[in-house]
């Protein structure tokens, strides 16, 4: 199965928004084939979510797989906190947010497009989404914790968002000083390290 190239910060079409997908194309042997490349790219990465613009392709359609073994080595109390569980494969054509908690969560947060760094990023904690899925069947997805996290960053690339617009800048790091000085605190413990205040 061939993988897409993922395209990285700084390519023109991560800052577009991406055009909606007609009915006619929703269920096109065209747009399966696609699906089918992202799937195979994302978890190729791997990654837990991958935007059709991430692949150079300007159309509104996200992946998004959260695996078991994706988490199998992350301590249980930093899964709970995260409120993360295994979420299966599902696509996202044409999606928007209808509502979502006023609630946020702060964790950090990684992209497969801005390859090599991570940076604390605050998200509604719940969410609802609305979208076709590849059999063009509408679907309402509710979702809450990393799998509400997922669904934000990916429905933001269709949007021509990255998550470095919405990051706590002094956060940013690479993976080496993330692993090195950052992994292992709770969340309370590097905002007071970053800012001197909780």
């Amino acid at each position: 199965m061939p993988r897409l190239k993922i395209v990285q910060a700084g390519d023109p079409v991560l800052r577009q928004p991406a055009q909606p997908l007609s009915p006619d194309q929703i269920g096109s042997p065209e747009t399966r084939q696609l699906i089918e490349w992202m799937r195979e790219t994302m978890r190729d990465a791997p990654g837990v979510g991958l935007a059709a613009p991430q692949a150079g392709i300007p159309l509104q359609i996200a992946v998004i797989e959260d695996l078991p073994q994706y988490s199998k080595d992350i301590p249980p109390e930093y899964l709970a906190d995260r409120e993360r569980r295994p979420v299966a494969f599902h696509v996202l054509i044409n999606p928007r947010i209808v509502t979502q908690s006023d609630e946020q969560v702060e964790f950090f947060e990684g992209c497969l497009s801005v390859a090599g760094f991570s940076a604390l990023v605050k998200r509604s904690r719940q969410i609802v989404v609305e979208c076709w899925n590849e059999s063009g069947e509408m679907q309402r997805i509710e979702a809450s914790g990393w799998h509400a996290r997922i669904l934000q960053h990916e429905i933001d690339h269709l949007c021509g968002r990255l998550y470095i617009d919405r990051m706590d800048t002094r956060s940013f790091t690479n993976m080496d000083n993330m692993s090195r000085f950052w992994k292992d605190l709770p969340i309370q413990a590097v905002r007071e390290r970053l800012h001197g205040q909780v």
